[in-house]
């Protein structure tokens, strides 16, 4: 069970220094900054941040946690590309709701076993599971830690 419990340690703390990283990234920026696209014609900063926000309230129900707490992102910053249907968040929101599902989720996976993050994830049937094992909730915080990363690195080449 140690090498488990390494396995799962090391993918978590991936995971929380991800998320940190966005964070401190995001909240660095004014406004103003965040109306910046990451190239022209492309995605504003904004628009990512939103878009990762939704993903972390994605994974609330996917791995078990209970319901989501902003579906009306999806609308916004998942099902439709950047500027196709206006909103009015802003920095501050945003950070709050990072910061709240940050938390949650966070909190969330602290009470996992080991045995339970190998676990399925809710989008798998019971029978799609048997057939394909590693539809797990470990796979899908790895999944989305590698996710953060390469929205971020998008991200930071707009600050450069």
């Amino acid at each position: 069970m140690a090498t488990e419990n390494a396995l799962i340690d090391g993918a978590l703390r991936n995971w929380h220094s991800n998320m940190d990283r966005v964070g401190r990234f995001f909240r660095s920026l004014s406004d103003d900054d965040l109306q910046k696209e990451i190239a022209p014609g492309k995605n504003r900063l904004i628009y990512i941040w939103g878009h990762l926000s939704a993903t972390n309230d994605r994974m609330i129900p996917l791995l078990g946690f209970g319901e989501r707490r902003y579906p009306e992102l999806d609308l916004i910053f998942i099902s439709q590309p950047d500027r196709a249907v206006p909103h009015n968040f802003a920095g501050e929101a945003m950070g709050d709701m990072w910061s709240q599902l940050g938390d949650l989720l966070w909190s969330e996976f602290a009470k996992l076993t080991p045995a339970e993050w190998l676990d399925r994830h809710q989008a798998a049937s019971p029978e799609d599971f048997e057939r394909e094992p590693h539809r797990n909730r470990y796979t899908i915080l790895l999944g989305r830690t590698t996710h953060l990363a390469y929205h971020l690195g998008q991200a930071i080449l707009v600050k450069r």
